[in-house]
Parts: structure tokens; sequence; C-alpha cells
């Protein structure tokens, strides 16, 4: 079923297709990832924003990624859950919410490669240039990192939204769990060539960029790890950016499969899953992977129980 309404603000989401027998369970795990991913990112944040022996530039730069996380699945997920549990029919959205929605959704994808970028420059500064690293890493230069990842994001997101915002709508359905710019252009029955093809631009220079630089900066690691004779200064860096590549390839291939089923409309179903899958796998991967890695993080969570144990022994 498809509405021919010429801009008309009240959209329809097509979301996930759910049975009485299902309807609960998605909606209880959905709910249940949703509160660890709220609990684990602000927990991480509040930690290294509290503990001095954590105000390093990796652990400030990696609050960018939770707070990405958390701003995601925030504006994502509890419209998913209040969706699953009325029919399709009153699966309504108002268009303004739907430009806010695509925004945001953009902004997660987009700013999980350019913090993950910053992050993988912090990395080889600290392997390459040991002696340099705090002469570089300055608290300017976290913050310079931090600005470059978020503006730049916000910048090409723009763009690719005023593109689409120029068009005339004469649909109404939204076929995916939630709005994105694919789903806004989707509804025009004007000429999209000139969206498309900055859509395209958008992902290739993205992709290209974030990848071309994993692979510089990993390049050049290994060669200073196998320059390097100290074991314990390998083993060290290889337990770090093992982690920060580990992210990565999560953040990757989540993001290629979706990418992939764009262009399969017969996998409709699989498409909607994994579009949900990008937004909470790396939000609940992320700062596992990140926290059980890290001794300074585990440090100051079992200082702050035992902090507690004692408190409660008085």
């Amino acid at each position: 079923m498809e509405n021919f309404t010429y801009n008309s603000l009240t959209l329809q989401l097509e979301g996930l297709r759910v049975t009485n027998t299902n309807k609960y369970p998605i909606f209880f795990f959905l709910l249940l990832t949703y509160i660890f991913i709220l609990i684990a990112n602000v927990g991480i944040v509040v930690l290294i924003w509290t503990e001095r022996s954590l105000h390093q530039p990796m652990y400030l730069l990696f609050c960018n990624l939770s707070i990405n996380d958390v701003m995601g699945n925030s504006l994502l997920v509890p419209r998913l859950l209040s969706d699953i549990l009325v029919p399709p029919s009153e699966r309504l959205i108002h268009y303004y919410e739907c430009v806010v929605q695509a925004f945001t959704t953009h902004m997660f994808s987009t700013n999980a490669h350019t913090v993950l970028m910053i992050m993988a420059f912090d990395r080889y500064v600290a392997i390459c240039n040991p002696l340099r690293y705090a002469a570089i890493m300055t608290e300017k230069m976290v913050i310079k990192l931090t600005v470059s990842a978020w503006g730049s994001a916000f910048i090409l997101v723009v763009i690719l939204l005023s593109l689409t915002l120029r068009l005339n709508r004469c649909r109404t359905l939204i076929t995916n769990p939630y709005c994105d710019n694919a789903s806004l252009f989707k509804l025009s029955c004007d000429d999209v060539f000139l969206t498309n093809v900055y859509g395209l631009t958008f992902t290739v220079v993205l992709l290209s960029s974030s990848m071309g630089s994993i692979i510089l900066t990993y390049s050049k690691i290994t060669a200073a790890c196998l320059a390097n004779k100290s074991k314990s200064v390998n083993t060290k860096a290889l337990k770090t950016c093992g982690t920060h590549l580990c992210l990565y390839l999560i953040m990757l291939v989540s993001g290629l499969v979706l990418i992939v089923l764009h262009r399969f409309p017969q996998y409709s179903d699989y498409r909607k899953i994994s579009a949900i899958l990008f937004n909470v796998v790396p939000g609940s991967l992320n700062p596992v992977i990140y926290g059980l890695q890290s001794q300074e993080i585990h440090k100051s969570l079992s200082n702050i129980f035992q902090l507690k144990k004692v408190k409660l022994s008085f």
C-alpha cells in the first residue's frame, strides 16, 4: 500500500514485520539492549571524566565514540520500541521528526568513521613517535581533533539532507524501520539524480578516507613494531591497536552489510534488521571491548568498588 499525497507532513513508517508471538520478545530484547548501551557508554564517559588517571588523549577521544553511540541509539530505539507495540497502520511520524531522525542517523554513522580515524591518529603518534607524544597530543590537539571529527560529519550530513529536503514529496510510506536520507528521497517524484550522485560520492569519500587512514596508520604502526625489539612495548601496542581495529571492523562490516542490502529490495526484511543492528551492535560492543582491554579502566573500576566496600563495612 502506497499513498500519493503532495508534500504531506504525516508519513507512515513500515517498520518491522512482527507477529503477536514475537512482538514482545523483540521489544524486551531491544529495551534491554538500549538500557545496556546507556549504562555502559554513559558509565565509561563519567568514569573517564571523574578519574584523573584516565585524562589521557586515548580515553578522551574514546568518549566521542560513547557519546555518539548514546546519541544515535537514543533517537532510534525508543521510537522503534513504540512502533513494535502498535499495528503498521498506526506507525505515523511527522515529516520534521523524520528529518531530525534522518539527520541523527547519518551523523551517527559518519561520526563513527571520523572518530575512529582520529583515534587511529592518536595510536600512530603514541607508537611511532612516543618521545614526542606528549608534545603533539596536547589538550588543544585533542579539542581540535574532536571538533574536526564532529564538524566534518556535520557539514557532510547537512549537505546530504539539504539536497533531499529541496525535493517535493508525492508519497508517504517510509519502507524502513526508521527515517534516513534514502527513505526521504524515495518519497519524491522529482529528479533525484543530483541527490544520488552526492549520496554515492559521500559514501565513497567517507569509506575511502576512513579505510585509507586506517590502512596507512596501521602499516606504519606495524613497521614501527617490527623495528622495535622491545617485546613488552610491542605487546602493549598490539593490544591497544587490536582493540581499536576490532571496533573499526565491527562498525565497517555492519555498515557495508546495510549498504549492500539496500541494493536488493527482495531482502527488505533483512535490510531492516541489519539497519537496527548497525546501531545497537557497535553501541553495545564498543564500551565492552574497550573496557575489557584497558588496564587503567580496570584499575579505576576496582578502586571505586573497593572504596564502596570500605564505606559499606563502616
